[in-house]
């Protein structure tokens, strides 16, 4: 299929990442005849990033397919601009209106692998460095681990803990990439959300983060919500 010349996939970063962690589906996408943009958020508060994907989204033109990995999946909720067509989850959150990340976050049991997060002094929650190897994504190469503790970026509470608005995700056609090897995410919550979203759900035997460790899993994903909608 031969996607519309202005056809743009907008990109979200969770926590502790940034834009870099979608590097191998870039690529692959823009291979297939799709733009790709990367949407940088703060972490500061889910207002905050929710205006800074709204930023992003502004300088697009045409069609917008909007994808978010873990946290991320709150503030790609907030994309109610028309131009977006669907929205597509990678092992993200989802919280419903009036709901917080912390809250469906925690809805399950941790993995017996997950971290012990906790904020700092300044209320910002870091990723202990050993997590990223034993939950955040347990089957990427030693080189993908130690970019991610490189370039970690912290994430406020307020992030976690702000109310969210109603979704886009009640209007929207949406997409959602189940992760059954998610140490981070119970897939039981994954499922829940995933259900309650009435999206169209994608399982596949992969970690918290295919973006660094199945990224054909996650093209497929974002080219199936592309063909369904940009026709």
């Amino acid at each position: 299929m031969k996607f519309p010349e202005n056809a743009t996939v907008v990109v979200v970063h969770g926590a502790w990442a940034d834009g870099s962690s979608w590097e191998a589906i870039v690529g692959m996408l823009e291979d297939r005849g799709l733009n790709v943009i990367a949407a940088p958020i703060p972490l500061t508060s889910l207002s905050d990033d929710a205006a800074a994907l709204k930023r992003t989204i502004a300088r697009t033109r045409g069609p917008v397919i909007v994808a978010g990995h873990a946290y991320a999946g709150a503030v790609i909720a907030t994309a109610n601009d028309e131009r977006v067509k669907a929205l597509v989850y990678i092992a993200a959150l989802a919280p419903d209106e009036g709901e917080t990340v912390a809250q469906v976050f925690y809805r399950d049991e941790p993995h017996p692998k997950a971290p012990q997060l906790a904020p700092d002094a300044g209320g910002f929650i870091w990723m202990p460095d050993e997590a990223f190897a034993g939950a955040f994504a347990q089957n990427a190469t030693d080189k993908q681990i130690a970019l991610s503790k490189a370039v970690q970026r912290l994430i406020s509470v307020k992030s976690i803990q702000e109310p969210a608005s109603a979704p886009a995700w009640k209007s929207k056609p949406t997409w959602y990439l189940l992760a059954e090897e998610d140490r981070m995410i119970n897939p039981k919550t994954q499922r829940f959300m995933a259900d309650r979203m009435k999206a169209t759900v994608r399982p596949f035997p992969v970690d918290h983060t295919p973006l660094l460790t199945a990224p054909e899993r996650v093209v497929d994903v974002i080219i199936e919500a592309a063909q369904a909608t940009l026709a």
